[in-house]
């Protein structure tokens, strides 16, 4: 099952290896896109839970999953780099957005009780998802 959220610009689906994981891929010009196409839901580019035990890597296109290779370390670090080039390129460097997520985020059932102790319901996904992280 895919969440998406036009409000927070970003999608949130159970790891499709199964772990259970939960993945939250946010919508950036250097992170992912979302494309519908009236029927079914395609997320680009591949989605890579490497900081993840379960190290999946799949494309969700047109509502299915497809699998695709496992990456080495080597090819991990370089579309970090990649990655990393890209943001500071688009957002020209800037702190606050180089402190953003840029690999997919897995959520442990940990942060809803502790973002509902601190009684931020107001605080958008974003603000959430950095107090959990701990930026």
């Amino acid at each position: 099952m895919l969440y998406i959220s036009m409000e927070y610009a970003t999608a949130v689906h159970s790891c499709c290896c199964g772990c259970g994981e939960r993945v939250v891929t946010p919508f950036t010009p250097t992170d992912w896109h979302m494309t519908f196409n009236g029927e079914s839901v395609s997320l680009h580019p591949s989605v890579g839970n490497w900081n993840q035990k379960c190290r999946s890597h799949y494309v969700i296109r047109q509502g299915r999953v497809v699998e695709v290779g496992p990456w080495s370390n080597a090819q991990v670090e370089a579309e970090r780099r990649r990655d990393k080039k890209a943001k500071a390129a688009h957002y020209g460097g800037s702190d606050e957005m180089r402190s953003t997520v840029q690999q997919p985020t897995i959520l442990a059932s940990e942060p809803e009780v502790a973002y509902q102790e601190r009684g931020a319901r107001s605080q958008s996904l974003w603000s959430r998802l950095k107090n959990w992280l701990g930026h």
